[in-house]
């Protein structure tokens, strides 16, 4: 999961960054409203864990603007302010949960972890497509009825794919969803993830392949019939 985190606090962003990373959650960081604007046009994310005290505005203004342009984008409002009129006004603006400053990572997390999962509930968390399942909640991929173990990032791509079976996912998309903007990727980083992942389901005797769209990006598709 890659999430967008609006944070001004450096060092508190860093170390949140590393403590997610633990857990499975990638980050971006952006440390004020127009910033994280231009991010989101740039890149796709699950969710946004956003700071409300930040130097160029109120995150709940950001919060406002995505509501106001039908952007579903799961929000968690991650600030100082406890009190209850602050918590009502955070939830009223459009953000899905509130969480109160200093927090647990490991609360934290869960709480982006079922964010996710009613998202999913909302949008039909079971994909199916041929002989493959695969639950957005819990990233469970199963081919008949044999579970296909896949790494964090398998999944991710996996996820990518199958929201947009039968159409082209650009290179720069992947890229963006499994890599962010801020870590290093290598220029066969995405070739290797397909590879491996087109591997494991013709292992599993998967009905559905990755087409490779070459200079474009990649493609789930039913494997044509003889």
């Amino acid at each position: 999961m890659r999430v967008l985190m609006i944070e001004d606090d450096e060092a508190l962003a860093n170390a949140l960054t590393e403590a997610l990373k633990r857990r499975g959650i990638h980050s971006d960081v952006a440390g004020g409203i127009e910033d994280a604007r231009q991010m989101l046009e740039a890149a796709r994310y699950a969710a946004i864990l956003l700071d409300l005290g930040l130097p160029d505005g109120d995150g709940l203004d950001l919060v406002r603007w995505l509501r106001a342009h039908n952007n579903p984008i799961p929000v968690i409002a991650v600030s100082a302010r406890s009190a209850l009129d602050s918590k009502i006004a955070g939830l009223n603006a459009g953000a899905d949960d509130y969480v109160v400053k200093p927090f647990d990572v490991d609360e934290l997390a869960a709480r982006l972890n079922a964010v996710m999962r009613r998202q999913g509930a909302l949008s039909g968390a079971e994909l199916r497509f041929g002989n493959l399942r695969f639950d957005t909640a819990s990233g469970d991929l199963v081919v008949g009825d044999a579970a296909v173990i896949l790494t964090a990032r398998e999944r991710q791509f996996a996820a990518l794919l199958l929201r947009r079976f039968g159409q082209v996912v650009s290179k720069q998309l992947a890229e963006d969803q499994l890599y962010g903007l801020s870590e290093p990727v290598g220029s066969n980083a995405l070739e290797v993830q397909a590879y491996r992942l087109r591997r494991k389901l013709e292992a599993a005797g998967a009905t559905v392949c990755i087409e490779t769209i070459r200079g474009v990006g990649y493609m789930m598709r039913e494997i044509a019939s003889a």
